[in-house]
């Protein structure tokens, strides 16, 4: 039998280990931002083309790499960071496999520009596929300037895997963040397509924060801070007010290592129960301090989930912790048997200022002076007494007699017995739909009984509405007497602004678009006006989870969110006149029959099943 075991060459294990390393260009983003903060750098510019597909580049002034270093550097497992096994169970750096920069290389075109403080000029390396192109002597400044174009330009069927330049640059967004999060005390520079995205001064944690997600994200931020003996946790969380829907600005960082942990995550929501709606997601910025050797972080590829020695200490801290800073800060109600109440500032006197109090002096008072007795003092609202109380009660006889004469007259109607089930009718005579647990709609037809999902059925409605409006431009808006002004993140403006014009086809009317804020004077007919927020929220996250590129795909998806968040919920009761109108309007449609997540709107029971039920 011959031999079929064979060793792969060092450009197929290349890309074959590119593939855990490298799945979109968000990947190369990551691993070469977290190359640049181990290498100490104080300032780091992020440049970006096309989404990462055409460049991804970045510039940092740590402290750069010897002309050996720069091309060992691309070998796979070669690494600065770690030295023996047990170095696995003491990482403080971010990267330590040694596998980033040599998957990178085996799938792009690499330029690499290095130079330490020490050196008098800098070695410049150019790599196509990990094939060595050139390596030369360079002028540049102390640090590294590293430089991926054509990702992926050797596999064009992960290419073709990659999504529209929009969910690719919402990846790399996230991934900016985090790392910039991480290390408030590093500056970023992140440019797209040759225009600024963000501009991050050094500052600390809640500086930070604000200057990624908009300046009124201060007055939602409260403080998170506990230190014990195997754990220290420090950073914020959103108030309950601003709880969202969607899993927004939710993030944990351990040992400034952004992580995944839905344990972690339900001792949030468990420290917040209470205070928030079901299905309500809050925000959190939380950092957490703990040993190295307690952590085991090599479980996955992309580093973003550890696992902890003690996951529940570590539960009940952070779940302790937070409750303990939401009542600290007034968030959260809590009793104090401590405090005497008595001591308390009534509430009609605790905005008014205090009066000094005036003693009056009665001066003519003689305390010789001989008082007069009390049979001789009039009361000046003494009611003399009468002797005509008789008078009060005369005639009550006679009308006493009348009145019980008067019931002797009464006539009581007997019940009348019938034979049926219940005392009262709990529907209206005539009507043809019936509401079964305030989530179907059951219509009797001809041929047996129809039951309608009423939540899909007002999105089938709604869906073609808003298709229609947006396509032929005919929606009609009511306008607010008192414009609606919202608070978004840089990214999220943008989104709205490249969607602005189909918004107003649906019958939103912006009256002002700032960079992180904006105001609404019109909103369309069918949207109440306390859901819009809701509304604009669903929309910019379906839009982050599946943007299509422009045309009717776009205009599809924004119907469909819309028609999501606007259609009537499972759990509302419904009148004969709406449920009525809601099938008129179903039966109205293209597709009555489909929802637009292609989910069924109604189904039909036979008669004759039924008869089959009781044979």
């Amino acid at each position: 039998m011959t031999d079929i075991i064979q060793l792969l060459p060092d450009h197929v294990a290349n890309q074959i280990a590119a593939g855990e390393v490298v799945q979109r260009p968000a990947s190369v983003v990551k691993e070469l931002l977290e190359n640049a903060i181990d290498a100490g750098a104080s300032t780091i510019t992020l440049v970006i083309k096309d989404a990462g597909k055409t460049l991804v580049q970045v510039i940092d002034d740590g402290a750069g790499m010897s002309t050996t270093d720069a091309r060992l550097c691309f070998e796979r497992h070669a690494t600065s960071k770690i030295k023996s096994a047990e170095d696995l169970f003491s990482l403080n750096t971010k990267g330590f496999r040694g596998e980033a920069l040599a998957s990178i290389a085996a799938i792009a075109h690499v330029e690499l520009k290095t130079k330490t403080e020490a050196s008098e000029v800098g070695t410049k390396i150019v790599i196509e596929g990990s094939q060595v192109v050139s390596q030369d002597a360079v002028v540049t400044a102390k640090g590294t300037t590293i430089s991926v174009k054509n990702l992926f330009y050797n596999i064009p069927a992960r290419r073709n895997f990659l999504k529209s330049n929009t969910v690719e640059m919402r990846h790399i967004i996230d991934e900016f963040h985090r790392v910039a999060l991480a290390h408030p005390q590093v500056g970023f520079t992140m440019m797209n397509n040759g225009s600024d995205v963000f501009q991050l001064p050094q500052s600390n944690s809640r500086q930070r924060i604000v200057s990624i997600f908009g300046a009124k994200t201060n007055e939602k931020l409260v403080p998170v801070t506990e230190e014990t003996e195997i754990l220290k946790i420090s950073g914020f969380v959103i108030k309950p007010d601003f709880a969202r829907k969607s899993r927004g600005e939710q993030f944990f960082f351990v040992n400034d290592r952004f992580i995944k942990s839905s344990y972690l995550h339900h001792a949030v929501l468990a420290a917040f129960e209470g205070l928030i709606k079901d299905g309500m997601n809050p925000g959190y910025f939380l950092f957490l301090d703990v040993d190295p050797k307690s952590i085991d972080i090599n479980i996955h590829p992309t580093k973003t989930e550890i696992k902890f020695d003690d996951e529940h200490a570590m539960y009940a801290m952070l779940r302790s912790t937070i409750k303990h800073s939401l009542g600290q800060f007034s968030i959260a109600p809590v009793l104090d048997f401590n405090r005497d109440a008595g001591f308390d500032t009534p509430y009609e006197y605790s905005k008014k200022s205090p009066v000094t109090p005036t003693i009056e002096v009665d001066r003519s008072f003689n305390p010789f002076k001989k008082e007069p007795s009390q049979a001789n003092i009039k009361f000046p609202y003494q009611r003399e007494k009468t002797s005509s109380w008789e008078s009060l009660y005369v005639g009550l006889k006679d009308d006493d007699s009348e009145l019980q004469s008067g019931f002797q007259n009464i006539e009581f109607e007997s019940e009348e017995v019938t034979g049926k089930l219940f005392e009262k009718e709990t529907e209206e005579v005539g009507q043809t739909t019936f509401q079964l647990h305030n989530k179907y709609i059951v219509s009797p037809i001809k041929t047996g009984m129809m039951i309608i999902h009423q939540h899909l059925a007002h999105q089938r409605v709604l869906y073609e509405e808003l298709l229609k409006n947006i396509t032929v431009q005919e929606a009609v808006s009511q306008q607010l007497l008192f414009p609606l002004q919202f608070h978004f993140s840089k990214p999220d403006i943008e989104i709205l602004k490249k969607i602005q014009e189909q918004l107003e086809q649906t019958g939103f009317v912006f009256s002002s678009l700032k960079e992180e804020a904006f105001e609404i004077s019109g909103i369309p007919v069918s949207i109440v006006e306390s859901s819009v927020g809701t509304v604009l929220e669903q929309l910019i996250k379906d839009i982050k989870e599946e943007v299509p590129d422009a045309g009717f795909s776009q205009n599809d998806l924004l119907a469909k969110s819309m028609a999501k968040s606007m259609a009537v919920k499972t759990g509302v009761p419904l009148n004969r006149e709406e449920r009525e109108h809601l099938v008129n309007q179903l039966f109205a449609c293209k597709e009555p029959s489909v929802a637009p997540n292609n989910k069924t709107v109604l189904i039909t029971m036979n008669v004759n099943d039924f008869d089959k039920k009781f044979s």
